[in-house]
């Protein structure tokens, strides 16, 4: 069974692959995601190594000269998608979005290497891309730290990853409407409508980019300009991780000088999610910059801050909360905390479990020695497979497949998985 699902898998990641990128799924996604490309490219990485790093080389033929990489690349004109490269209005050569997602690339990047088989390749691959991921870290504590608190903004619910989080609510029903164009999103011709944002969320996250454009997409500028100022402990505990794991990777090929800014950031970092952290809620909070609160909203946001190396105490606390929550649930890990009352397990990131959170998760609390629930949350994983298949993400407790089908993404994490079994590194 374990390789008929690797196979599997492998076939959905040909299905998706348009030879230098893959597109997240046929038709609900046809142009290439920032953080799918770097979380594909570790499937990639067990069969076909080369072809791992095209894709993230693709991705970084991409960034910006003040070191941004945009969450996506239009490389083919194709209208099945809201919003085009029209409404972005980026004024790249290829066109581009005006926005980034977590970055996750430093993470791959170091793993990749770690195991790779050709180490002349990984090397020479490795060595190009070390800089420009520096660069856009960098990026991240220049224009989303203006204060240097060694935690960053995210200024578009996009940009989390978790579109239309419970977190963002409250922050979100600041972003005003008016001026923005009617507007007809392709999204709901492909998945369930019931499984997606709203069309009043779509409103304000149209009414952002427009209002980002207008500042001619100056990245210096757009943090303070934002009315949505979110600190997201899991997109931070991502960032945080790439940059321990880039410090480490530099230090292996003798770039010091990046191994040393990379760690001050990941010290830095890990030393400020402390002011995140809720005894309320056994977890961490998101901060609204904008009003300097916490949110009340205990998201898998405030799990996936275990990715990165946290105190031993803090995953513990995560580990067990995540077994409280595995006892209202038949499978690990809902986007939401199903006791809530805002909890909804088919509406994208307001309760379903995504495979690429699980697996991140797994690998921080593992790497934390809390081997019992990585057990579960594995387990759980590979179960919504072979219930479901290979679904962008699955409703908690009935495992429907929601969203796209034939997911690149999950079927990358389900060879990640078996071809590792969830081991440290």
């Amino acid at each position: 069974m374990r390789q008929d699902l690797i196979e599997k898998a492998r076939g959905v990641l040909a299905r998706n692959d348009r030879g230098h990128y893959t597109v997240p799924t046929h038709g609900l996604y046809p142009f290439q995601w920032n953080w799918d490309s770097a979380l594909s490219a570790l499937g990639f990485s067990h069969f076909d190594e080369a072809r791992a790093w095209r894709e993230i080389e693709t991705l970084f033929q991409h960034q910006w000269e003040d070191g941004e990489v945009p969450h996506i690349i239009f490389h083919e004109m194709n209208d099945g998608y809201f919003p085009g490269p029209d409404v972005w209005g980026t004024g790249r050569k290829i066109p581009t979005s005006g926005i980034t997602q977590p970055a996750v690339t430093g993470f791959a990047v170091r793993r990749i290497h770690a195991r790779a088989r050709n180490k002349t390749m990984a090397d020479a691959n490795a060595r190009a891309l070390l800089p420009r991921i520096h660069a856009w870290h960098q990026w991240f504590y220049r224009n989303r730290d203006p204060e240097g608190t060694g935690l960053v903004s995210i200024i578009h619910p996009w940009e989390s990853g978790r579109d239309n989080s419970i977190d963002w609510d409250n922050a979100l029903a600041r972003v005003p409407t008016e001026g923005v164009a009617p507007f007809k999103r392709r999204d709901v011709a492909h998945a369930n409508p019931d499984h997606r944002p709203t069309d009043e969320e779509y409103r304000r996250y149209i009414w952002l980019v427009q209002h980002f454009r207008s500042f001619g997409w100056d990245n210096s500028k757009l943090h303070d300009a934002s009315p949505f100022r979110m600190v997201d402990p899991g997109f931070n505990g991502i960032l945080i991780r790439s940059c321990r794991d880039l410090a480490d990777l530099a230090e292996t090929l003798g770039e010091n000088e990046i191994a040393r800014e990379s760690r001050a950031f990941s010290d830095r970092g890990i030393a400020a999610m402390e002011t995140l952290w809720s005894d309320a809620y056994g977890q961490y909070l998101c901060l609204d910059r904008v009003t300097n609160e916490l949110v009340e909203s205990p998201s898998i946001g405030g799990l996936l801050a275990a990715f990165c190396p946290i105190p031993d105490h803090r995953a513990k606390a995560i580990a067990s909360r995540i077994l409280e929550i595995g006892k209202t649930v038949q499978y690990l890990v809902p986007s939401h905390d199903p006791a809530q009352p805002q909890f909804d397990g088919l509406r994208y990131w307001r309760g379903p479990v995504w495979l690429i959170v699980n697996y991140m998760i797994a690998d921080g609390l593992l790497n934390a020695g809390q081997t019992d629930i990585v057990q579960r949350i594995v387990t759980d994983s590979i179960r919504l497979i072979e219930q479901s298949g290979f679904a962008e993400y699955y409703d908690p407790n009935t495992a429907e497949p929601c969203g796209g089908s034939s997911f690149t993404w999950t079927a990358a994490m389900v060879i990640e998985i078996l071809k590792t079994e969830a081991a440290p590194a």
